[in-house]
């Protein structure tokens, strides 16, 4: 959610930091600032809206030292105001927080009756005011941040600032991502990799309980009691160019258009066409221990949801094995019932969604063995997984996920044949059969790109309305579900999924001509019911968008539009039906004149709960 950036080097810190924040823009946020360091002088600006306020800010203000922190800020607790937006200042102590710190009000009520003052509304200055307090028992930076970390309940990724210090730099996290990148002499710190890989690609991920104390030109490592660590660098093969828009208009256009390679990626060195079967080595499972699990439990939220419910009709349908889906923010506070004979998966495009984290854990807690699906490498859920499959889909910019969704949903299929393959559900034919339906996915993908201007055509006809309703049966319904979350996302739009035999139990009422009714009309097992229930939109006035499968001429006669889409089997034909929807809510909001990359109100992370 928040983006930090920190430095320590040689360098003036304000456009090395600057140019880290822009890069976290994509996590969306509300204000920004900025700290620096300079021979004791502690200087700090701070500004709501976007970093060009705080850009210009610097221009009538300018600030130097080579030590500075800098912060975006996405609300929590308080107003997007100046007084709110980090660094926050108590007493000597400066710092920048992503998280939530769950017992703020009673520290801040003790602080309170030590004569601290506060003149923000947030959790986090609480942090700035609380080590400042040990400092006057210990006299000490390091031993006073460590006192108060102890006292602190909740998520943190921290950089401190002391005016009594001026030559140190304290870095901590739980439960909030933090990396830090190593350029010989010079640090840069940061809560995503793409604020800093163009410094370096020497990267150190660190853990919950870590600190890092940055002093004259090194940093030493431990936890937050004092127990040193050793910690070493690796190499990240990122390349600065992937987050660049390479002649799009916007990073979400870009990304809808990367995802034929993004699954070609997906697949790379996977598939065993002889065999009938797929390689997936990082799952660290063999057959016989595929075969032993009872069942699948899959945690996840939204878009990842909407991948998991998929994920379920895939399993179940190919490999027999009872599949539950469950959202990750309710999972760990209902006692689930998972055990050793339980498969549990977590999908996260971050692998960093607070939520998912917590399920994960609550899942270990409980015996469950643990195999996530994420794109980041070493992120969080990936390093608490027996197994991982990452998705491969590369750094993905904008806000409203699109080539991580479909991502998602191969390794899913990768998945299905590696299980169905393993407890014999799927015989060597069935196998090679899917296998060459994927293979073909990614041409396919590329004619639906093609589809484009007619779905501006249909984006333009609508642009009006203020409600949309997506329906869908079996497979598609979850697709169903994801197209209408984009449109909300991006257009502001209102817009419902539901499978399509629910119509009659409620949402029918909604029905009238100014509603566009998009419905997902594959030719698939469902085609009949759902032709009926077109017809049944159709009898009360509704406008229908019908999305057919190529050389379905039937199904659109009575609809308002028609949009034909690539037949790529029943188990994949989804995956080109999202993207069709992806680039309906594109034009939607482009027409719209809404900025796609980074929609108001959301975050790309979810790091906090």
């Amino acid at each position: 959610m928040c983006g930090i950036v920190g430095y320590m080097g040689s360098q003036d810190a304000v456009p090395v930091i600057m140019n880290g924040l822009k890069m976290l823009e994509y996590r969306g946020y509300d204000s920004a600032g900025i700290c620096t360091m300079d021979s004791g002088d502690v200087e700090i600006r701070r500004s709501p809206g976007k970093l060009v306020n705080l850009e210009r800010l610097l221009k009538e203000q300018p600030m130097r030292g080579t030590i500075g922190i800098g912060h975006t800020r996405w609300a929590t607790h308080g107003k997007p105001t100046v007084a709110n937006a980090h660094p926050h200042k108590g007493g000597s102590v400066v710092v920048v927080h992503n998280g939530i710190i769950e017992n703020y009000l009673a520290l801040k009520d003790e602080l309170s009756e030590q004569g601290h003052i506060f003149i923000s509304e947030t959790d986090s200055e609480v942090i700035s005011h609380l080590i400042d307090e040990k400092m006057d028992s210990t006299g000490s930076f390091e031993e006073a941040v460590q006192q108060a970390l102890k006292m602190i309940q909740g998520a943190y990724a921290l950089c401190i600032l002391s005016k009594k210090d001026d030559k140190t730099l304290i870095v901590a996290k739980s439960g909030s991502p933090m990396v830090i990148g190593i350029k010989g002499n010079e640090y840069f710190i940061a809560s995503d990799m793409p604020a800093i890989i163009s410094n370096t690609r020497e990267m150190i991920i660190m853990e919950d309980g870590e600190m890092a104390v940055f002093r004259n030109g090194g940093v030493k490592f431990s936890t937050i009691y004092g127990v040193e660590i050793a910690k070493e660098p690796r190499y990240i093969d990122w390349s600065p160019l992937k987050a660049e828009k390479n002649g799009y208009p916007n990073f979400m256009l870009k990304e809808i258009h990367e995802q034929p390679q993004a699954i070609k990626n997906v697949v790379a060195g996977r598939l065993l066409e002889d065999e009938g079967n797929v390689f997936l080595e990082e799952l660290h499972l063999n057959d016989e221990e595929l075969r032993s699990f009872e069942r699948l439990c899959f945690v996840a939220c939204g878009t990842s949801w909407h991948a998991a419910l998929m994920g379920k009709y895939l399993i179940e349908e190919y490999c027999r094995i009872p599949v539950d889906v469950e959202i990750a923010s309710e999972f760990r506070y209902r006692d689930p019932l998972v055990s050793g004979k339980t498969l549990v998966i977590p999908i996260s495009q971050s692998g960093e969604t607070a939520d998912t984290l917590a399920a994960l854990r609550e899942a270990k807690n409980k015996n469950a063995h643990i195999v996530s699906i994420c794109n980041v490498i070493d992120s969080s859920i990936a390093r608490e997984s027996d197994g991982v499959i990452y998705t491969r889909a590369g750094l993905e910019i904008g806000v409203a996920s699109t080539k991580a969704f479909t991502t998602q949903l191969v390794a899913l299929y990768l998945l299905t044949i590696r299980l169905g393959r393993a407890n014999g559900s799927i015989d060597l034919k069935k196998g090679q059969e899917m296998i060459a339906a994927l293979s073909e996915l990614p041409a396919m993908v590329e004619k639906t790109l093609e589809l484009d201007l007619q779905i501006e055509e249909i984006a333009c006809e609508y642009l009006t309305s203020w409600d949309a309703i997506y329906l869908g049966r079996g497979i598609s319904f979850p697709i169903a579900l994801e197209g209408a979350l984009k449109l909300k996302e991006i257009s502001y739009i209102h817009a419902d999924g539901y499978p399509a035999g629910e119509m009659k139990h409620g949402p029918i009422a909604l029905i009238d001509r100014d509603m566009p009714v998009f419905i997902l009309a594959p030719n698939d097992r469902h085609l009949v019911k759902v032709r009926s229930n077109m017809e049944e939109v159709i009898t009360r006035g509704g406008k229908v968008v019908a999305l057919c499968s190529e050389g379905d001429f039937e199904t659109g006669k009575r609809a308002d539009f028609t949009l034909h889409i690539p037949w790529a089997g029943e188990a994949l034909s989804p995956v080109l039906f999202a993207v069709a929807l992806q680039l309906l809510a594109y034009n939607f909001a482009i027409l719209k004149g809404k900025d796609v990359d980074q929609p108001r109100n959301l975050a790309k992370s979810v790091t906090v709960e």
